[in-house]
């Protein structure tokens, strides 16, 4: 049952939103591609590795770097720039301060049972699941709102996108 699951849920990432990536990116080069696909929020690798592998006849070992690097870019960003984005937001306009006191107040405390559980290791968890609007992007987002310092979260963030790079070859090889 869960390998039907799996199935489709390539079959599905290869189709995403049905946006047709190979003919949106058909005049540049396939690494490129690739790489552009991979920055793409909801589709992230898991469109990226199936089409570089399947569409556009790259090597494992190149599809798989261009699609991490990709998806890794706009994370790293995500963690370098979304804090002292909302610090300049919430010292100028208050509308923004009471934004952000309710956002962290509100998700901390609906989060924060689970966060206990898994502590820091919910950032690498939740890079690493590949799964529609679950992965990649959710990560570093879970780093800014538990305020977990660079220092720790990109490693973990570089460690789960690589953990869903390999998840989502394998899956993509194996079906």
């Amino acid at each position: 049952m869960y390998l039907i699951f799996l199935r489709y849920f390539i079959h599905d990432t290869l189709y995403m939103i049905h946006i047709d990536y190979s003919h949106i990116f058909g005049n540049i080069p396939p690494q490129l591609a690739t790489f552009l696909i991979a920055m793409i929020p909801i589709s992230e690798l898991r469109a990226a590795i199936p089409i570089g592998i399947k569409v556009y006849h790259l090597s494992v070992w190149s599809t798989y770097f261009w699609s991490v690097l990709g998806n890794l870019v706009p994370m790293i960003l995500i963690l370098l720039i979304l804090q002292p984005i909302a610090d300049f937001l919430s010292a100028h306009l208050r509308i923004f301060h009471k934004f952000f006191e309710w956002l962290f107040e509100h998700t901390r405390k609906r989060g924060m049972k689970k966060f206990e559980t898994w502590g820091e290791a919910a950032v690498f968890v939740l890079t690493a699941t590949p799964i529609p609007l679950l992965g990649g992007w959710s990560g570093p987002l879970v780093a800014f709102v538990f305020n977990i310092k660079l220092k720790k979260s990109i490693p973990l963030v570089i460690l789960g996108c690589m953990a869903a790079g390999i998840i989502v070859t394998g899956l993509t090889l194996y079906f």
